[in-house]
């Protein structure tokens, strides 16, 4: 049986063991110890090894930190008074509130660096005020889940860190390369939700009574407190004082101070949000280390490799070449996770690339799209995990709700490939040569 017939059956399995409502991690599991068993005597020891070394990771403990942060504010009422402070801004915008969602998103992300902390920890503020307000579910969820992934391409990103050094390129330019990208996803994401609410009237909340530019702004008084508790926690990264999973931890400081300094603050609160995101963190773990110990198989039996080397076997065009990698990369994406793309097919992709005339930089950016493509894409699209548990829905019926925005990053893939200079590669150049 050749690798690629393998890769296939093996995405079966996946694909039966999940709608047999198997646990997502045990199912992820079962599917790498199956294809272990074709590779090494031993598979358990691969098991237990990924298990530990995928949870004990020091970065992956700012996940849990954001996600802790999340839940206090949603214990408490800061975020309800982050919504008051932003309505006023946004109410006479087709879609309201639903943009705060892409603006959130894109704030955590340049913090957390993490699309699931990024997904898990607006959507735990945002979804209540949301279905609180009338607004529509459905068009809730799916930009939640998708503005989620900006966590991965708004610098600073651990994706972008493990694609430098891999392809040995300037990790300052890739970061700055994102930036564009990052702000034309949530540019178009912000505008599909507009035309959508343009389109249906009737699934918009009650217009709201107009307010002067005066009572806006002592509204948006209430904004201050969480905006201290932003300002402190990305700055503390920026200047170089903090680590993320630093910063996190400041951040989570910061909001017990703040509901604490604001009365809202309760020994009740307090527990509930450390189970909240007990449960929450957990669940997310589960599922990474279900997922390292599926890659290291994955890895063992060359499947990655073998993707990679068809695609250049084809002899195809530039063009042809970076569509036949999109396809290889969304396949990858149903099976593992971003970091493990990257470093599982980079040795093999970026001869590919350069030979082909493309620059790496704007070829890293174009990796972080397809991963962020990926993160939305069933069977394994780790966002519609965090999503499917926050919200009890069944996984197809938030791939659905996501399919709109999903096809706004395909447009964006698209656009930077037309316009590399302009979208991507231009701003660094331009930065760096001053």
């Amino acid at each position: 049986m050749d690798l690629l017939t393998f890769a296939l059956l093996l995405l079966v399995l996946l694909c039966l063991l999940l709608g047999a409502g198997l646990w997502i991690a045990m199912s992820l599991a079962a599917v790498g110890y199956v294809a272990m068993v074709f590779v090494h005597p031993s598979p358990g020891l691969f098991l237990a090894s990924a298990f530990w070394e995928s949870t004990g990771s020091w970065t992956l403990a700012a996940l849990p930190m954001f996600v802790w942060m999340g839940e206090i504010l949603f214990r408490t009422k800061l975020s309800e008074e982050l919504f008051n402070g932003l309505s006023p801004w946004v109410r006479r915008v087709p879609g309201g509130l639903l943009h705060v969602n892409i603006l959130a998103c894109g704030i955590f992300g340049s913090v957390s660096g993490s699309s699931a902390a990024t997904c898990a920890t607006v959507s735990k503020i945002a979804l209540p005020e949301l279905k609180k307000r009338g607004y529509d579910e459905r068009t809730a969820i799916g930009s939640l889940a998708t503005s989620g992934t900006l966590g991965i391409l708004i610098p600073p990103s651990i994706i972008m860190v493990v694609y430098a050094v891999a392809a040995e390129v300037s990790i300052i330019r890739v970061f700055i390369a994102g930036c564009i990208p990052g702000l034309l996803v949530m540019l178009l994401f912000s505008a599909y939700i507009a035309i959508w609410a343009k389109l249906n009237p009737d699934k918009q909340p009650r217009p709201e009574p107009p307010m002067s530019f005066g009572q806006k702004l002592r509204a948006s008084a209430q904004l201050i407190p969480c905006a201290l508790l932003i300002v402190a926690t990305i700055g503390s990264m920026f200047v170089g004082w903090a680590t993320a999973t630093e910063a996190a931890a400041f951040g989570v400081l910061g909001s017990l101070i703040l509901a604490a300094v604001t009365g809202t603050l309760t020994w009740q609160s307090f527990l509930d949000s450390l189970r909240g995101a007990t449960r929450l963190s957990c669940m997310i773990m589960f599922i990474l280390a279900g997922a390292a110990f599926l890659t290291k198989a994955m890895a063992l039996t060359g499947i990655p490799a073998a993707l990679a080397q068809g695609a250049a076997s084809l002899n195809l065009g530039p063009y042809g070449l970076i569509a036949i990698l999109t396809v290889v990369y969304v396949l990858l994406g149903t099976a593992l996770d971003g970091v493990s793309m990257i470093v599982l097919t980079t040795s093999i992709v970026i001869p590919l690339v350069q030979h082909a005339g493309f620059d790496l930089v704007w070829f890293g950016i174009f990796i972080v799209l397809l991963v962020e493509i990926a993160e939305i894409t069933p069977p394994v699209g780790f966002n519609l995990f965090v999503m499917q548990t926050m919200t009890g829905k069944e996984q197809t019926e938030v791939a659905m709700a996501s399919l709109p925005f999903f096809l706004m990053l395909v447009l964006t893939v698209v656009l930077c490939t037309l316009f590399p200079v302009t979208l991507v590669t231009g701003l660094p150049d331009w930065l760096l040569s001053r």
